[in-house]
């Protein structure tokens, strides 16, 4: 078999060990970004309040900071919920991402890329993955199978 055969029998998830286990790392990842996304929006009804959301987001350039606050938090909620479910997962994947492309916009980009000077690592980490979730099918256990929007 060639190098091309290999790969094409990983791909299309024939028989090999990768494709049996990619479904399950891909619900681990759905559980720890959900996860993330959850304790934010979290934090932002808990801790900041919305008052203290809609008000950082002002100070950051937010356009309609009051809207956005409550909009951001509840994708956040809703999101990560859906994320760890697999539940609308093209639909969620992308919300989020923008979500943190929006984070990027405001709130990251200025302190350059790292995370722990303010930067953008973290959120352009997110973005990312929330996409490769959103088109990955779902994997193990995922809501979005069980109603068969993915085989």
């Amino acid at each position: 078999m060639s190098k091309t055969d290999t790969t094409a029998s990983t791909v299309t998830g024939e028989t090999s060990a990768i494709s049996q286990v990619f479904p399950y790392a891909i619900l681990i990842a759905r559980i720890v970004v959900g996860s993330i996304f959850l304790a934010h929006g979290w934090f932002k009804v808990d801790t900041l309040g919305m008052a203290g959301t809609s008000d950082y987001f002002a100070g950051i350039g937010i356009p309609l900071s009051d809207l956005a606050a409550y909009v951001v938090t509840a994708l956040e909620l809703v999101g990560g919920l859906a994320i760890i479910l697999g539940a609308l997962l093209p639909v969620f994947g992308i919300l989020l991402a923008l979500n943190m492309i929006g984070a990027f916009w405001f709130a990251h980009a200025p302190a350059g890329f790292w995370a722990n000077e303010g930067g953008y690592e973290f959120v352009v980490s997110l973005a990312a993955t929330t996409l490769m979730i959103g088109f990955s099918g779902g994997g193990a256990f995922a809501a979005d199978k069980k109603l068969g929007l993915y085989r």
